[in-house]
């Protein structure tokens, strides 16, 4: 199966979210019915895409009775899935709400240990996945045994096929990625915090982060640079502009799959034939509606397109 949307999840999980009256040391807390769903980076992004109204592929991998229940909730939800046999067992993942204060505690599970066989046999499929002007998505975290170069091998076989790759990752494989620039990478998403210490300085001003972006893809790192600052919206960067956007304020029920929101809504957009600065204020809005749901119901398209509208969008 060849995708125009593309998204690969390593390490995917089972989320498992729950509230309990009060999260305390010790006793046993007594929760609420919990509320189960796909995870992981690309799978999210993937389920956002579908809750926006367009179609992209989830390459995952699978193991266990756990991976087979992934399986058939994506199948439930309408995803399109490629799987391939991972190592082990699939992992899972919980949320609790503490009902007391509104707390959220997140616990996620490294995943199993991968081999270099894995990483072959994921990458062999992503190959057959891809094809001409597909808009490939890494998102999420690398399991156990993966390399931080990953993320920059992938861009190696993604460059031979005139696709375009979205990376939004974190720790060791962003800063790989980072000193180590590939041409075939078309858009690098990170949040501030990883920003700032990719800078070796605070960014505190929309101007300094712009700056920084546009410096990263004048260094030939993406060909787009895009930075979360939380509640200041986000900024994207390329070689010749920068735009800020910001979204609409509204209530917060949970934080879990904004950014994958914001991804998945804003590689529809591309997919669409929408530019970047509009597929920044369309990835804004649909996190902004992700944060509005409970547990991980990430957003729609009628209220994201509400939402856009209540976006502030500038060039910088």
């Amino acid at each position: 199966m060849r995708a125009h949307i593309l998204t690969i999840t390593l390490n995917p999980t089972v989320d498992f979210s729950t509230n309990a009256p009060e999260v305390q040391p010790e006793l046993k807390l007594r929760c609420s019915e919990p509320h189960i769903d796909p995870g992981g980076g690309g799978i999210n992004v993937a389920r956002a895409i579908k809750q926006l109204g367009g179609q992209g592929v989830a390459l995952i991998a699978i193991g266990g009775s756990t991976g087979a229940q992934l399986l058939q909730r994506l199948a439930h939800e309408g995803v399109a899935t490629v799987a391939f046999q991972g190592p082990g067992e699939t992992r899972q993942s919980v949320s609790i709400i503490d009902e007391s204060n509104g707390d959220q505690y997140r616990f996620v599970m490294p995943g199993p240990s991968w081999e270099q066989g894995d990483v072959e046999r994921a990458l062999a499929s992503i190959d057959q996945a891809t094809g001409d002007g597909t808009l490939v998505v890494l998102s999420g975290s690398q399991p156990p045994g993966v390399a931080k170069d990953f993320p920059s091998i992938l861009a190696s076989h993604v460059a031979g096929r005139q696709a375009r790759l979205i990376v939004d990752t974190s720790g060791p494989a962003l800063h790989h990625l980072v000193e180590t620039p590939h041409d075939s990478v078309y858009c690098l998403r990170m949040d501030d915090v990883e920003a700032e210490e990719l800078a070796g300085r605070a960014l505190p001003e929309v101007e300094d982060t712009a700056a920084f972006a546009q410096d990263l893809v004048k260094r030939g790192v993406a060909r787009m640079v895009i930075v979360a600052r939380g509640a200041d919206g986000s900024v994207l960067s390329t070689a010749e502009e920068s735009w800020h956007s910001v979204g609409a304020k509204v209530p917060v029920l949970s934080k879990v799959g904004a950014g994958d929101s914001f991804v998945g809504a804003f590689t529809l957009a591309l997919a669409e034939a929408h530019g970047p600065e509009e597929a920044l204020r369309f990835g804004v809005a649909a996190a902004s509606n992700a944060v509005m749901t409970e547990a991980t119901r990430l957003c729609d398209r009628e209220t994201t397109e509400k939402l856009a509208q209540d976006c502030s969008l500038r060039k910088l």
